[in-house]
């Protein structure tokens, strides 16, 4: 028997994305987001609303960077989400965290989050249903305590988060549950 749930969005688990822009005078201006995605192997698509700070920010910057939160920072990653930086001067410096300039964009990179992509403005999309920024991804980091002998990002060792919509929880990544292009192999027969 399937109930009838009283949240429409019922996508699960949703990234948990610090969007980061530098203003006109180069201040640091950070925001949570969840709902964005990678929409071409090189670039993420982000459904951000014209009234965020960083919306403004990144249309006169013309770039951003995207990190992913993990849960050794929910604090800050959390306050990035209900404080607003149209209301709230000092929002960044509140936080405690570092930022530097990314070397490919005009935009900062939070170092305390474990990975980042660093990315040009490519497009905003508006409609009458969505307004949304594409980002043309330039180049992507993470620290090395992140990573596995591979060089590839762990995310057993990341701590990466996602944001739970139903309870309105952040989780921690990190169970593998199975191999992609693998998995289903015998289903092919």
């Amino acid at each position: 028997m399937r109930k009838e749930l009283k949240s429409k969005a019922v996508v699960y688990p949703m990234p948990v994305l610090m969007i980061a822009t530098y203003d006109e005078n180069g201040k640091v201006d950070v925001m949570n987001a969840a709902w964005g995605m990678i929409c071409e192997p090189d670039k993420i698509f982000l459904s951000l609303s014209e009234s965020h700070k960083t919306v403004k920010n990144l249309k006169i910057t013309k770039a951003f960077t995207v990190s992913l939160a993990d849960a050794e920072h929910v604090k800050e990653a959390d306050f990035f989400g209900i404080a607003s930086g149209n209301t709230m001067e000092d929002k960044f410096e509140r936080s405690g965290l570092t930022a530097s300039k990314s070397e490919k964009v005009n935009a900062p990179v939070i170092e305390e989050f474990p990975v980042t992509m660093e990315c040009e403005l490519a497009e905003t999309v508006e409609t009458d249903n969505v307004h949304a920024v594409i980002g043309k991804i330039v180049r992507a980091t993470a620290d090395e305590k992140v990573l596995g002998e591979d060089g590839q990002v762990d995310v057993s060792k990341s701590g990466i988060m996602m944001f739970d919509p139903f309870r309105l929880g952040y989780y921690v990544t990190g169970e593998k549950a199975g191999t992609a292009w693998n998995s289903g192999k015998e289903l092919m027969d």
